[in-house]
């Protein structure tokens, strides 16, 4: 298939032979040109939600992993994901679609690898809503009671913050930017002076000690299997989000650089971010004895890591005063919201292409009259909504339950699908010609290829200790790959989802009717 005309402005959604015939109609295309770099960079971080996962995984990753060499650990992830960034932007050249990484699958490897990403895609996005949901109505049930002495059940508030992001998520893709830009400046400032005040007392009891947190020999001590491997699994858990770059390409100013730009910004800042903060915990608390600190601030009743919020928080205290851990503890509920309009976003425009290309009912393909995926956005929020009042009915824990078990299923979902696009960029530039510059088409995909496939075995070894889901009397710190029963259909759901997807691509490849519209899954 050719590569999509350009304008002078980049692709354009109108006059594109690899767009099938209705694309251009009024209320079927998202409206162009509304996001630039900022924008989608907003996004993006807000996704990955920076404080969530200083609050909820940093600490993990120290007392369970490699102690002080978990700021290596992302620095080494956020690498990984550099050179896969570099992969799949030489893909964003070729195909400007909002089913992003779907539509690479299905240009590099067919249809009915497209499709079947498209299924792992879907549930991708709609489970780390649902984590967000969970981890937003707990936290935020909770901070009320405390703050204000106001008891009212999880899952009142997490209704309260649906109905916003779907309110949100109907009006328009830039509005949604504005209100994530206001909310991740104000969570990136807090952790810059978190991360500034320590480095201005000298780096904490034990000084500013780079080498224990970022030299290889500690970011990798005790082995992939061991703790090393544990840090690296939560790195790779707090990542997500990141790849949703390319699913506002059709949305931005010039894809054919937009999108690019703003995925190395993205995963460079999310980088930084982490790898700043998390050195400011480890520093602050002391190098030499960082692990039993953790341990000591995140009890509760004696039971380590019950809280692991506070240790970020005990960290503020200490250096900069009690009312910056006060205004962090908001900022934590803040960065949650944002992260969940951020995803309903993604969802609404993956149900939007899927639509388009007849996968799913054609009514999804409609968008509303501020050019956002109307029809998307709701059932996205029908969906969530169900299993948000599943989960209230059950008396399951918006936490332990819905956070852990959603949260885990989406990293793997994520980490398949890249692995797949990394395949599909390699299988695409050697099949049409068109080469390429050989780091981005060939050394980048499949580098990236490794780490993904290292990450996923990781994810999957250490799922018992994301997800709390194993057999009665296995410690998940010590042994990998112990699940319990829910813990093995937790796992294998994505895996299956991709089966799903595969035989029913095939079916509707059959379709000659279908296959003008199944464009759109093979970008």
């Amino acid at each position: 298939m050719s590569e999509r005309p350009t304008t002078s402005n980049g692709p354009t959604a109108l006059t594109s032979p690899d767009r099938p015939a209705g694309r251009g109609s009024d209320g079927e295309q998202l409206k162009s040109g509304r996001l630039g770099v900022l924008g989608i960079v907003f996004f993006v971080v807000a996704a990955a939600a920076p404080l969530v996962g200083m609050t909820g995984a940093v600490p993990v990753a120290i007392a369970a992993g490699n102690g002080a060499g978990a700021p290596g650990a992302y620095v080494a992830v956020g690498i990984v994901l550099l050179v896969f960034a570099s992969a799949f932007s030489a893909m964003s050249r070729v195909v400007t679609n909002t089913g992003a990484f779907f539509a690479y699958v299905g240009r590099g490897l067919g249809l009915s690898a497209g499709v079947g990403s498209a299924f792992v895609s879907v549930f991708a996005y709609l489970t780390i809503q649902l984590a967000v949901y969970g981890f937003f109505g707990g936290l935020m049930a909770g901070q009320m009671d405390a703050t204000f002495d106001i008891d009212a059940p999880w899952w009142l508030w997490t209704l309260a913050a649906w109905a916003l992001v779907l309110a949100l998520s109907l009006v328009s893709v830039d509005v949604g930017a504005k209100v994530l830009g206001t909310l991740m400046v104000l969570e990136l400032l807090s952790l810059a002076v978190v991360a500034v005040a320590v480095m201005l007392e000298g780096g904490g009891p034990d000084g500013a000690n780079l080498v224990e947190s970022f030299a290889p020999q500690n970011v990798f001590v005790g082995g992939l299997a061991g703790s090393a491997g544990i840090a690296l699994a939560f790195a790779f858990a707090s990542y997500i989000g990141f790849e949703a770059t390319a699913i506002y390409g059709e949305e931005s100013k010039d894809p054919e650089r937009t999108v690019p730009r703003a995925t190395y910004a993205a995963v460079g800042l999310i980088t930084v971010i982490f790898a700043a903060a998390s050195w400011a915990v480890v520093s602050g608390l002391g190098t030499d004895d960082v692990v039993a600190r953790v341990l000591e601030e995140s009890s509760v009743d004696g039971v380590p890591l019950a809280d692991p919020a506070a240790v970020l928080f005990s960290v503020a205290a200490s250096y900069v005063g009690d009312w910056l851990a006060t205004v962090m503890s908001w900022l934590v509920l803040s960065s949650l919201f944002a992260g969940l309009l951020a995803f309903q976003n993604c969802s609404a425009r993956y149900f939007f292409s899927l639509g388009r290309a007849g996968v799913f009912p054609g009514a999804l393909q409609s968008t509303n009259r501020h050019g956002a995926p109307g029809i998307g956005a709701i059932v996205t929020s029908v969906l969530t909504g169900a299993v948000i009042v599943v989960f209230a009915l059950a008396g399951l824990d918006p936490v332990l339950n819905l956070f852990y078990w959603s949260s885990g299923m989406a990293v793997i979902s994520v980490v398949l699908v890249e692995i797949l696009v990394c395949l599909a960029v390699l299988v695409h530039f050697r099949g049409t010609g068109r080469g390429g510059h050989w780091w981005s088409t060939l050394a980048a995909p499949v580098l990236a290829a490794l780490g993904l496939a290292t990450g996923l075995y990781l994810l999957i070894g250490r799922f018992g200790l994301l997800a709390g889901t194993v057999p009665e009397g296995v410690d998940p710190t010590v042994t990998a790959w112990q699940l319990s029963a829910t813990g093995w259909t937790l796992v294998l759901l994505p895996f299956v989802l991709f089966l799903v997807g595969l035989v029913v691509g095939a079916a509707l490849s059959r379709d000659a009717d279908q296959r003008p519209a199944l464009r759109d899954v093979v970008g």
